[in-house]
């Protein structure tokens, strides 16, 4: 087994900065659009009162991108990750391109289903081949690599569109991505491609899993299902419920399943999914909270509010980093749990956040969660690629970051919905009479408490997280490092 990998030795690092600069390239894409959006709905004619339709530029790649991923990461554990990896940026700049060119509604939001589908792919076969490229003692700081590459992406997204945006314009966001991916692809040519003979695609069963996939993140996403004022939302939840039912069976039934049995039994695997579901709540609820309560309780100017996330979304790399180094020297649960210690811990702090709220008392928790988010993702990506061979490591790595992706489209329908009628049951009895300043006095501190119940939330989950990250071990592996 030991001849079917090419060793790398000196070469190592230049496969990890390849991977780095292409994860870093596509996640761009993951936040450039909340810059470009408005301008995106005055250029295509979307007036304001169809922002909730205009909404599913976001959705659609968030689902495509959640999607994609199993899909990918098993095509790539049976034809080879460096081929994928290809296809995978290819297909991305085929999106960028018809993006691009959108002339309307009904054209962007399939565009950028398509660009999401090949952005989503190239995370999962980045950690796998980054994990296949180092030796186990190193497997930790080679997934911060590339989670950092991923986050600093993320982070650069917003500014980095912003002044493409001012400068020649929305669309050459996306035009740019073609060059991008095409150099990418061509830098990625001079790797070795290692398919596997014996593997087999299952692809009902990939057709299943994104059916139910699809499903349960749209149900996921929608803020009624916190209301109930309807119904479709849980009707919804009923299909994709099925949907898994019909996923099992064909699993069941499959020689080589898409769900190994042994990715659902592992306890490491289980655990690592478990753990990031509930970071990925915690997170969007931080994301998209502290900018929103900067603008609006605090009063800030847009650029103070987009400054106090940069607080988390900057420190989220560096935590990445710091804990895949660490992770040589202690293991993965000591990492996760001081990371979700610092998440819970910031975001408690939050919660006691006021509208005069300043200095270090804004600053320290946002750097600590942001920092925490960073600390759990090399632990967390350990333990779940440890717990398959590095034939199923596609597989692993899509599944455990969509987990955290439907973690996201479940918080951000409660941040929406939740959050919403908290507000309005706050301010059911504020009436508006002479004393303007009182009235506005109550919906302030209307608005104040909601942050804060949403703040505390989050700090809980984070720290109801530490439960299932006591159960998360790395499962040792003796296989070599190579490119798969």
């Amino acid at each position: 087994m030991r001849s079917s990998f090419i060793r790398l030795g000196s070469s190592q690092p230049v496969v990890l900065v390849v991977l780095c600069l292409a994860v870093f390239s596509t996640a761009l894409d993951q936040t450039v659009v909340v810059t470009a959006l408005p301008r995106v709905m005055v250029d295509l004619e979307i007036p304001i009162t169809d922002l909730d339709r205009a909404s599913w530029i976001m959705t659609g790649y968030l689902i495509s991108y959640t999607v994609a991923m199993p899909l990918a990461g098993r095509l790539s554990d049976v034809y080879g990750r460096v081929r994928l990896f290809q296809a995978a940026l290819l297909v991305f700049a085929v999106g960028s391109a018809f993006v691009a060119l959108a002339p309307n509604f009904n054209w962007i939001v399939p565009a950028r289903v398509i660009q999401a589908m090949g952005g989503g792919a190239t995370v999962p076969i980045g950690l796998a081949m980054a994990v296949a490229a180092v030796s186990m003692e190193k497997r930790g700081l080679a997934i911060g690599l590339v989670a950092a590459s991923a986050e600093a992406g993320s982070v650069v997204g917003p500014i980095y569109g912003g002044a493409i945006i001012e400068w020649i314009g929305w669309r050459w966001i996306f035009w740019l991505d073609v060059p991008q991916s095409l150099l990418l692809i061509a830098l990625l040519a001079i790797l070795p491609n290692r398919a596997n003979p014996e593997a087999r695609m299952d692809y009902l069963g990939a057709f299943a899993l994104g059916a139910a996939l699809t499903v349960l993140t749209f149900a996921l996403a929608q803020r009624g299902i916190f209301t109930g004022e309807s119904f479709f939302p849980y009707a919804t939840l009923a299909v994709a419920v099925i949907l898994v039912g019909v996923l099992v069976v064909v699993e069941r039934r499959a020689i080589q399943p898409l769900l190994a049995s042994f990715l659902y039994t592992s306890r490491a695997f289980v655990s690592s999914n478990v753990t990031q579901f509930l970071v990925g709540i915690a997170l969007i609820m931080t994301l998209v909270c502290v900018p929103l309560m900067s603008g609006t309780v605090l009063a800030k100017e847009t650029w103070e509010s987009a400054l106090n996330l940069v607080r988390v979304t900057a420190a989220i790399p560096v935590g990445a980093l710091a804990g895949g180094y660490i992770l040589r020297w202690t293991g993965v649960r000591e990492v996760c749990i001081v990371g979700l210690v610092l998440i819970g811990t910031g975001l408690l702090l939050m919660s006691g956040w006021d509208a005069d709220v300043e200095g270090l008392r804004l600053t320290l928790p946002l750097v600590a969660a942001g920092l925490g988010f960073g600390l759990v993702i090399p632990p967390i990506g350990v333990s779940a690629l440890s717990a398959a061979p590095s034939g199923y490591w596609g597989v692993a790595a899509s599944l455990v970051t969509a987990s955290r992706m439907v973690g996201m489209a479940l918080g951000l329908a409660a941040l929406s919905a939740w959050g919403i009628e908290r507000f309005y049951s706050l301010t059911a009895d504020v009436t508006l009479g002479p004393n303007f300043a009182e009235t506005q006095a109550q919906l302030l501190g209307a608005g104040v408490t909601v942050f804060q119940n949403l703040f505390m939330i989050s700090g809980i989950l984070a720290l109801v997280a530490i439960v299932p990250a006591l159960l998360m071990k790395p499962e040792d592996s003796q296989e070599p490092a190579g490119v798969a």
